[in-house]
């Protein structure tokens, strides 16, 4: 009977890998197939009843599709190419994932085991490729260990600092018979070394945090990524209003904490807000969570926080000391530790910080986007589109975003009440991002509005998925900042090179709105300010995925900035004046000419509002 039980439970090793999938809970498998790919999505064919499978148009999409609807759900999706140029083309998506802490797995083809090592067609070293943007790396020798690597793949890419895991699979492994658990039956992992507790402080540690906190009279939270993935919301909110701090959201960061609350200062960092950076500068305790503290958010790292008490708390322990030192560092799930922490805290003294901060908003609020007039010759202030469509959108409206200078306006203007809602690229800063994360978002969330602003330059990376959107019949709406340039390149060579446009004008753009209509989407296109509300208002209204073609001022920046080599309290509101004399070429006289220009723009806002 025994022998007969198990005769039952011998299938292919593509098949266990599928079953393994399933019951890891990945609902979802994004991919394009391949030679050395087709047992496995032989096996997904004939076994994967419950999970869908979406093809998408390039590979890169496909990891982008699986990090999109990862930040957007919680949930763990697949991503299954072939091998050599399959799985290169997924590498930009993969450090994405990797860069901003993202759950997936991905499964590779490979050639024959005999073949590894013999440059077999499309043969390719894939395990050490991946290594370093990884976050645990398998190349599959039997088809008896599939349930294990599988069942540690995902729990490895969900657990701790989630991130991404590579399976690479031989094709001969993937056919290969081998007995697989029984129905129910668990599988037993085999992890030395692989800990992660949510919970390595003591209360020691706490205690020490809370009594730094009620001292304080200058309090600031800097709340990151690491609290979105924690489900650390109500949490850090409790705490915050207990302490009555305020509270600053990094990029990723976004949503956490609601924006219009009380104590929301917003974005700081290098694009960041007034406000919010000066509460970073002049903070007496700085309350770090679940954020990296990099160099976008600190500007000057070893300047950072160098007034302040600093208290860095980080599931990964890997992050501590590694930008900024901190005085009390907590080694534990944000989550934990903020409702830990929140019995043994009390109100700060901060009334008069909160004035100053109220202040400082108040006064540097118009300076948003440059501070220049909603209406400007030339184009459209993408500002004026993104608050028209944040203003028709409903509260739970999704924003997927690219990577550029449309990524920091919408940053500005778009306001989130809860974690989920604004999907970017932060680490990586990968342009190409933004429609393939919003295509899913959308199949993570059906119900829900999706929304892609992207610019005319990271949209050509990745505008095939176009296709994979229409195929889908997904109802996005995709906002194209066309300023004919790779803009935030062209800010930078604007402000600190001279003006010297190097490699950054989009000659030969197509016509977007053309284009989405060819793919089978409604294209639309907007080239006059009066037209703002009317075409946003019929892009939301269209059934089905759009295309917004948006003409927008091609010289329009984002402003305040804090430029190179400059604290956080030393931001730039405006262009600078350009004066005679100032050197030629690229030379680093004239870089440095280029940087003490921008100096002189420097407003320090810490004297502004005294």
């Amino acid at each position: 009977m025994e022998a007969k039980k198990e005769q039952k439970n011998v299938k292919t090793g593509a098949e266990l890998l599928v079953d393994g999938l399933a019951a890891g809970g990945v609902k979802v498998v994004f991919g394009v197939p391949g030679g050395a790919a087709i047992p496995l999505y032989d096996a997904l064919y004939l076994h994967g009843a419950g999970m869908r499978f979406v093809l998408t148009r390039h590979e890169q999409g496909a990891a982008h599709m699986a990090d999109g609807y990862a930040r957007a759900t919680g949930r763990l999706a697949a991503v299954l190419v072939t091998g050599g140029p399959g799985a290169t083309n997924t590498v930009t998506g993969i450090m994405t994932a990797y860069m901003d802490s993202v759950p997936m797995v991905v499964v590779t083809g490979q050639s024959d085991r005999a073949m590894l090592g013999k440059d077999a067609f499309q043969e390719t070293d894939v395990f050490n490729l991946m290594m370093p943007i990884v976050k645990h790396s398998y190349l599959v020798k039997s088809a008896a260990e599939i349930p294990r690597v599988v069942a540690e793949a995902c729990h490895i890419a969900t657990t701790g600092r989630p991130g991404p895991v590579l399976l690479d699979v031989p094709r001969d492994v993937a056919e290969e018979l081998a007995a697989g658990p029984g129905v129910g039956e668990a599988v037993a992992m085999s992890l030395p070394g692989y800990h992660p507790v949510a919970r390595a402080y003591g209360r020691e540690t706490l205690e020490q945090v809370a009594a730094a906190l009620k001292a304080a009279r200058r309090p600031a939270i800097l709340a990151g990524h690491g609290v979105v993935l924690a489900g650390a919301s109500a949490a850090l909110r409790a705490l915050a209003e207990k302490l009555e701090a305020p509270v600053t959201t990094t990029l990723l960061g976004k949503g956490v904490f609601p924006d219009g609350h009380r104590l929301c200062l917003g974005m700081p960092g290098v694009y960041g807000g007034a406000g919010a950076n000066l509460a970073l500068s002049e903070c007496d305790v700085l309350l770090a969570v679940g954020a990296r503290l990099d160099e976008r958010v600190t500007a000057i790292p070893e300047r950072f926080g160098r007034d302040a008490t600093v208290i860095h708390v980080d599931v990964d322990a890997a992050e501590f000391g590694k930008m900024v030192q901190a005085d009390v560092c907590v080694e534990g799930d944000a989550r934990a530790v903020l409702e830990d922490l929140l019995p043994l805290v009390e109100k700060c003294d901060s009334g008069e910080w909160q004035k100053r901060l109220a202040a400082c908003r108040r006064r540097f609020e118009a300076t948003t986007g440059g501070g220049a007039s909603e209406r400007q010759p030339g184009g459209i202030r993408p500002l004026a589109v993104l608050r028209e469509l944040r203003a028709q959108t409903s509260p739970e409206t999704v924003l997927a975003t690219d990577v550029g200078l449309h990524q920091m306006w919408a940053a500005q203007a778009w306001s989130c009440a809860a974690p989920g809602q604004f999907l970017t690229s932060g680490g990586g800063g990968t342009m190409g991002f933004g429609l393939p994360a919003a295509i899913g978002a959308q199949l993570g969330r059906p119900g829900t509005p999706v929304v892609a602003v992207v610019g005319d330059g990271g949209f050509q990376m990745t505008l095939c998925e176009l296709a994979t959107m229409v195929v889908q019949k997904l109802p996005i709406k995709v906002f194209v900042m066309n300023n004919h340039y790779l803009g935030m390149v062209r800010q930078l060579q604007d402000i600190f090179r001279e003006g010297h446009f190097s490699g950054v004008e989009l000659e030969g753009n197509p016509d977007f709105a053309a284009l989405a209509k060819a793919y089978g989407a409604t294209g639309l296109s907007l080239r006059r300010h009066a037209d703002i509300r009317k075409v946003v208002r019929k892009a939301l209204a269209t059934e089905g995925p759009v295309v917004v073609n948006v003409e927008v001022a091609r010289r329009e920046e984002v402003f305040p900035i804090v430029p190179p080599g400059h604290p956080l309290n030393e931001m730039v509101f405006e262009r600078p004046r350009r004066g005679r004399g100032r050197p030629a070429g690229g030379s680093a006289a004239a870089a440095a000419a280029g940087a003490d220009e921008a100096a002189k723009a420097v407003t320090d806002i810490t004297k502004e509002v005294h």
